[in-house]
């Protein structure tokens, strides 16, 4: 159950987080998520990230309060497009600026460790706690903003019933058809469903 790292369940982040430069954390978070992909969130331990990575224990705790934290800030980090910012002047070419970012190889590898981080998730509510305050609360606000823009354009209706919906459904899409299908979605499944599910519903 993640061993003995004791990762800091109940405490704040804290406020120091000055030692590691951009590029340093931008290395330790690639190591994390490959560590991830080899053992799994319980065998991950802040141990093996810091042999992985050369960097002493210390300074990972000074940097973030435990496991939960650093996996969570190494996913915002490593995933492979921000929607935050993303305006081409309609909704669909957001939904697709983000798709042409995509990549199938990419999709397979985080899918994957999506999947094992979510089963995870309901054994370490700090895990749980940590993934939604520092992964996806982030994007779902970039994702109020792409669909709150097309509102202000008329592209689509404030009123339409199936706007609050939109973050399940794009979230589902990559689990359910791993489950259906035994693979992961590719970059012309996501653009497929955007354009015969997700737009529809949104009367664009």
């Amino acid at each position: 159950m993640g061993g003995s790292d004791r990762d800091g369940a109940g405490r704040g982040p804290r406020a120091r987080r000055s030692k590691l430069t951009r590029a340093r954390q931008a290395e330790l978070f690639t190591s994390v998520l490959d560590l991830l992909r080899e053992v799994g969130y319980d065998g991950l331990t802040m141990e093996a990230v810091a042999a992985r990575t050369r960097c002493s224990k210390a300074t990972l705790y000074r940097q973030w309060t435990g496991k939960p934290q650093l996996v969570a800030e190494a996913l915002r980090h490593e995933k492979p497009v921000a929607l935050a910012g993303i305006d081409t002047g309609s909704l669909r070419g957001d939904f697709l600026a983000v798709v042409g970012r995509l990549s199938k190889r990419r999709m397979e590898q985080d899918t994957a460790l999506l999947r094992g981080l979510v089963q995870a998730a309901h054994a370490h509510p700090d895990l749980l706690e940590a993934l939604r305050a520092l992964f996806v609360s982030p994007e779902l606000t970039g994702l109020a903003e792409m669909l709150g823009h097309a509102v202000e354009r008329g592209e689509v209706s404030p009123d339409v019933r199936a706007l609050p919906f939109v973050p399940h459904t794009l979230v589902g899409l990559l689990l359910a058809h791993q489950l259906a299908e035994a693979q992961p979605a590719d970059p012309a499944f996501v653009r497929d469903y955007l354009d015969a599910v997700v737009l529809p519903a949104l009367d664009v």
